[in-house]
Order: C-alpha cells, then structure tokens, then sequence
C-alpha cells in the first residue's frame, strides 16, 4: 500500500498580468530563499506578453491557470485556492522579491501564533524605504477621512492617520485590520473556516473583505516585522497604463465593501462624499490645468471626470 505524498508546508499563489520579467524574478526569489515545501501556483490572467509560456519553460515546477480572459485579482486567487494542496496559504505579489527566507520567516512565526488568522511581513520600496502596507477597515468613518484629504493633516491630528496607520512605522508588530493582499498569509485551518475570497469584488477591497471575515471568526490579523520583502511596485504597470479604468475600480470596489458591511446608509454616505469629492477635484484640477496646461493636473482632470460619470451614471472607462 502506497502512502500518500506529505502535504506542502504553504502553497504560493500568485495572480499575474502582464509582468512577465518581474513574475521571472519573484518565482526566482521564492524558489532560491524558500526551505519549507512549497508548491507554487501561478494564475495568468490571459496576459498578451507570453508570461504563462515563460514560467511553463523556465519553471516546470510550477504549476500554471493559464485564463483565456482576465478574471481579475479575486477570481483569480480562488482558482488557486481552490486546488491548493498546502498546510499554509500565500496570496503573493508577482512583482514583489522574498528576502532572506522571508516566507520560512514567516511560516516559523505563524506556528507560535495559532491565534493569528491573517498575517504580513515588512515591504519595502527601496533600501532605505519601508512601504506602509496594512490598514484601518475601509467603512464609512475612514474613508470620510480619505475622501476629504484629512489625512494630510495627521501630524497635527493623528486620528486623521488612522486609515493608513500614518503614524506607525511598520517596525513593530501590530494587530490590524487588513493586511494588504501583496503577501498575505493564511493558515489553512483559517481558510477552511471563512472560504474563498468574494468575487463581487473585480480588484481592489477583496483583502479588506477576506480579513473582515477572518477577525469575525475570532482570529487576529497581525502585521509582524520579522520577515522583509521588497515590492517594486511594477505590478502597478498595469494600473498606470489604465489608470482611469482602476481609479473607477477602486471606488467601484469600496462601495461593494460598504455596501456589504455597513448596509445602504453607509453605502449612499460614501458614494455621497466620493461625488462631492470628484465634483470639487474636477473644479480645482480644471482651474489650474487652464492656468498652468501642465499634463499632471490634466491627468487629474481625467480621473476625476471619469469617476463623477461612474459615480452618477454607473458607466465604468474601458
């Protein structure tokens, strides 16, 4: 009688599109600075620069979803949650690089901490640059804040800090409310109890939900410096070569959390203040791009427009 294969420490699962350099260099990264069994998934959301056929070459050991259609950042990770066979569940990045056996970090400390349900390393921008990943749960109060550019007043208030945890500098441990999707860590015992990720949401707000529901079930999400990681950001490529289509998501995607969370009040509060937001942004934006013509403020002027015919016609850029 044969006995089954063990089962691997943590499945790494990583939702590409169109990154296919920096996918190369972060399966390199897990690969080369990863002891723990690993099986690594990677999702291709039917990028058009051959990234799906670049890690079948050069990875046999990964296993590929290559879509025929882009089933966005949700959809996508359940695909791979769905078939993950590991212990542990990595939501990672393709345009993050793991430092320094950063996920063994990560696994070793998660196992002292069986009351920890979602967790996140250190991220960093640059050598010297830590980026402030994790924050406050997105319902009506924070984003009131965000939407009225409190938050650049948080020196002088810190309460107007807390969406983004302004004031904390991501060198010590602490209990948050979200922990960003770019290295999300998940025991499986976790994931058995609260599900998939919810796929209302296209991008953007899914870790917010999916961390929600874990500290509902009665489980810590907990932001820990003990492993580092680096983001290069390129990911966001795909943000700035659509950037009104993902500014829209985004506001898209909040109103599906608060719509979830915090019923219909909360739902048109917020939608509320994103139109007064986009209104005074549109007026401020125009005046100064007819005063200085500088392509900034016209850029400004884009999002803003296209967020106000979202907001007040439901019709999203293509």
């Amino acid at each position: 009688m044969s006995l089954a294969a063990p089962l691997p420490d943590v499945s790494v699962i990583i939702v590409n599109w169109n990154t296919r350099d920096l996918l190369r260099g972060c399966l390199q990264s897990v690969l080369a600075e990863t002891r723990s069994s690993t099986e690594v998934i990677v999702i291709d959301n039917a990028s058009a620069d051959g990234s799906a056929a670049m890690v079948t070459a050069e990875f046999p050991q990964v296993l590929v979803i290559a879509n025929t259609d882009n089933k966005g950042f949700a959809a996508a990770n359940n695909q791979g949650l769905r078939i993950a066979k590991g212990r542990n569940l990595l939501l990672l990045n393709p345009d993050t690089i793991i430092l320094d056996g950063a996920i063994d970090r990560m696994l070793d400390w998660l196992a002292d901490h069986p009351d920890v349900g979602g967790a996140g390393c250190q991220v960093w921008e640059t050598p010297d640059r830590i980026q402030l990943t994790c924050f406050a749960d997105p319902g009506p109060l924070n984003l009131t804040i965000i939407q009225m550019g409190l938050m650049r007043l948080s020196r002088l208030v810190p309460a107007f800090g807390h969406p983004w945890y302004l004031n904390w500098d991501r060198l010590s441990e602490k209990d948050v409310d979200v922990v960003s999707g770019m290295f999300l860590l998940v025991p499986r015992a976790v994931f058995d109890a609260v599900g998939l990720l919810d796929e209302d949401f296209f991008v953007y707000a899914e870790e917010a939900d999916w961390c929600r529901r874990i500290r509902k079930a009665g489980w810590r999400v907990v932001f820990t410096p003990v492993a580092k990681i680096i983001h290069l950001d390129g990911g966001a490529k795909s943000t700035v070569q659509i950037r009104p289509k993902m500014h829209v998501q985004l506001q898209k995607s909040l109103l599906i959390y608060v719509r979830k969370h915090n019923g219909a009040l909360g739902y048109w509060a917020v939608k509320g203040l994103m139109l007064a937001s986009s209104t005074a942004r549109a007026m401020v934006f125009g005046a100064v791009t007819l005063l200085r013509g500088d392509d900034v403020n016209r850029a400004r002027v884009r999002l803003s427009r296209a967020s106000l015919r979202y907001l007040l016609t439901g019709r999203a850029p293509l």
